[in-house]
């Protein structure tokens, strides 16, 4: 497994661990002990980091884009996988550097956590919500 798609998915177990204990434990003692886990020789632990750091600090905003974005399925409602793969997509998508993660490759890594890790249907709905969002940015 690639080394950025692996911290993406220690980000994602680690958020799912914190937004399942309602945000009550440290999650940045979370993501530590998951990349000490699951990293073994692990050069991105600083990237690991600052991911699950910038979800955490736009978490407000994201959510309320996520809301906005798929209004028929409200924020609390989304399956704990879904909500968290999607924070991600959008941190990546709206405030990690263009050049180091392009927006089609923070969709594309978004819709293969939820493919890895989600539901059934978990990829589609990532697709479609950070294409829309994505097709709403393109446009501004």
């Amino acid at each position: 497994m690639a080394s950025r798609h692996l911290a993406r998915s220690i980000v994602l177990q680690s958020l799912f661990e914190w937004d399942f204990y309602k945000k009550q434990f440290d999650l940045a003692k979370i993501v530590e002990r998951n990349i000490e886990n699951f990293g073994g020789n692990f050069d991105e632990v600083k990237f690991t980091k600052s991911l699950a750091e910038g979800v955490v600090s736009h978490l407000e905003k994201i959510d309320k884009l996520v809301q906005s974005s798929a209004p028929e399925r409200p924020i609390a409602q989304l399956g704990i996988v879904d909500r968290n793969v999607l924070r991600i997509g959008l941190f990546e998508l709206l405030y990690e550097n263009k050049k180091e993660v392009p927006p089609k490759v923070a969709i594309n890594e978004a819709i293969e956590l939820a493919k890895s890790f989600g539901g059934e249907s978990s990829g589609r709905f990532v697709n479609g919500v950070l294409g829309t969002i994505f097709k709403e940015m393109e446009k501004s």
